[in-house]
């Protein structure tokens, strides 16, 4: 147990300011209801249902968070960018993981800095996904 210094809150986490682990769950179920309609995401998946993905992905974001750390503590470091190396990720890959991810983003209807914050990072993480020119 962490010991809080008398007369100092703790400071409650991007995770518990959002709402938690329900939050994340409604974006990523969002997010792969676009991806499961969309012919060239599709097949960055190859598992038959994307179940399994989904629940990496919002396993990754509640840790990255500030929630559980239940993504590690099962599949060890995230190693992205190594995760996603045997796939191509190019420019129109990218455009369209952002373009589903904004529609989730958009359905939570969060407080315009959190959106901000949430929006800027999956930004960044889709950028430092890409492998492939073009």
């Amino acid at each position: 147990m962490t010991e809080i210094p008398r007369g100092t809150l703790p400071q409650a986490t991007f995770y518990d300011q959002v709402g938690g682990e329900e939050t994340f769950r409604r974006l990523v179920h969002r997010f792969y209801e676009g991806v499961a309609g969309d012919t060239e995401l599709r097949a960055m998946y190859p598992e038959e249902d994307l179940g399994p993905a989904e629940e990496r992905l919002t396993l990754f974001l509640i840790q990255y968070w500030g929630g559980p750390r239940t993504y590690s503590e099962a599949r060890g470091h995230p190693r992205l960018r190594m995760r996603h190396f045997p796939f191509t990720v190019d420019k129109a890959a990218h455009d369209a993981w952002l373009r589903h991810m904004r529609d989730a983003v958009d359905a939570l209807d969060l407080a315009p800095e959190h959106e901000q914050q949430l929006w800027d990072y999956l930004v960044y993480a889709a950028a430092s996904m890409v492998n492939t020119p073009g």
